[in-house]
């Protein structure tokens, strides 16, 4: 699978390790940035993971910031994205199999390296369900984008 990651500094080094898994199960990955631990600003990382994944060149993204938070609430920004912020494995799987979510987004300083490695799995395993009841909830939170964000 294509995936694109990307973190602001605080991330960094877990964005590499992430990127390692990644690639060692076997998916071609797309590193977005950050490139060195020097300051910089999370939106500039969750822009660029979402255009990677709305454009088609990735089909799922990883974000990481310090705490998650802030590069999740980046992400959601952009309609077509439904960024998850998941510290735990079962929201990992439950977020792409019910909600859909193409974007994980971590917090490097909430969770250790052995943690973001089985989230990543978590996420990268599962599936979209094609329930009737997911799918008529995801059109609704479609129906808010279109609502809030004319033109999307």
């Amino acid at each position: 699978m294509k995936v694109v990651i990307g973190s602001d500094h605080a991330g960094f080094q877990l964005k590499n390790a992430m990127g390692d898994l990644l690639r060692s199960m076997g998916n071609d990955v797309l590193d977005v940035g950050a490139f060195n631990e020097n300051p910089s600003d999370y939106p500039d990382f969750a822009e660029a993971v979402d255009r990677a994944v709305l454009d088609g060149k990735a089909e799922r993204g990883v974000l990481i910031c310090g705490s998650g938070v802030g590069a999740s609430v980046a992400a959601n920004k952009l309609p077509g994205i439904r960024a998850g912020m998941c510290h735990d494995t079962y929201s990992a799987h439950q977020g792409v199999e019910h909600d859909n979510i193409n974007v994980l987004v971590l917090g490097s300083r909430v969770v250790g390296i052995a943690l973001a490695q089985d989230l990543v799995r978590a996420f990268m395993g599962a599936k979209f369900t094609n329930e009737e009841r997911h799918v008529r909830r995801l059109g609704k939170v479609k129906a808010l984008e279109t609502k809030y964000c004319p033109g999307s």
